[in-house]
């Protein structure tokens, strides 16, 4: 068994999947000014009132009472009274599966702002590659493997990995086969390979552009809530989109090697 040994000067925060585990019936206002009266945010300090606004607790809404909010509203708050201990050492446990994609993108902001210590567990790649600079992959029977770079970083050394992996076992026994000279030699790309690759670094960079473009209406607050429905229909679409592409480019970039 291990040992932690947490430091004198450690703020931790942990936003767990379970959320509250208990809390008393107060109001929203008061459940945050419990832990703090004023929060940083960029070169200054905002009001517990005001960074709740900032996440989508008006005021009108401040002053309801937790018992009265929705799970999802629930889940928000839990989020924000994390953020609100002002840790310098924060643990994330699948925060982009219960939130919202508004504030979703908050948090993103927020975080790449971030001073401390940020441990994400995910399998949201794309909120990873924003985030991360190291990954702990967790392979199973023990086996943690450890990557410098994104979560794209990692997964272009596992393609390769994986690439060089099945050349090898591919490659006959020196009995059987004459010659494997053709055979060790990496796979060229054939040409509508190369037109397909050249295609994909196009259409994903375009695709990211109309997915931060999308954000920015969502967040500007023009929307109706039928057109913010929509909007968010639309960039759930896109993200599988981008996934799909990217898995192909990956793919396809290892012939380039």
């Amino acid at each position: 068994m291990g040992k932690i040994t947490t430091g004198q000067t450690i703020v931790m925060g942990y936003y767990s999947q379970e959320g509250f585990l208990s809390q008393e019936d107060k109001r929203v206002i008061d459940i945050a000014r419990d832990i703090a009266e004023e929060m940083p945010l960029g070169k200054g300090h905002i009001s517990a009132s005001a960074f709740l606004a900032h996440f989508n607790f008006p005021q009108t809404l401040q002053y309801n009472y937790f018992s009265s909010l929705s799970g999802g509203e629930k889940r928000r708050l839990f989020l924000l009274t994390q953020l609100l201990k002002n840790p310098n050492f924060l643990i994330l446990d699948e925060p982009t599966n219960d939130l919202d994609i508004h504030t979703l993108n908050l948090l993103e902001d927020f975080l790449i702002n971030f001073g401390g210590c940020l441990l994400v567990v995910s399998h949201d790649r794309y909120f990873m590659d924003k985030l991360v600079d190291h990954v702990f992959v967790f392979e199973g029977d023990g086996k943690i493997k450890d990557y410098y770079g994104n979560y794209t970083d990692y997964y272009r050394v596992k393609l390769a990995e994986e690439a060089k992996l099945a050349r090898q076992k591919a490659v006959a026994p020196a009995k059987q086969v004459k010659d494997t000279t053709s055979e060790n030699k990496p796979r060229k790309p054939s040409y509508k390979e190369k037109t397909e690759f050249e295609a994909l670094e196009v259409a994903i960079p375009a695709l990211e552009a109309e997915k931060e473009t999308i954000i920015g209406k969502m967040n500007s607050g023009v929307y109706t809530p039928a057109e913010f429905e929509e909007a968010a229909k639309t960039y759930a679409l896109i993200e599988k989109d981008i996934e799909l592409k990217t898995d192909r480019w990956l793919e396809l970039s290892m012939l380039f090697e």
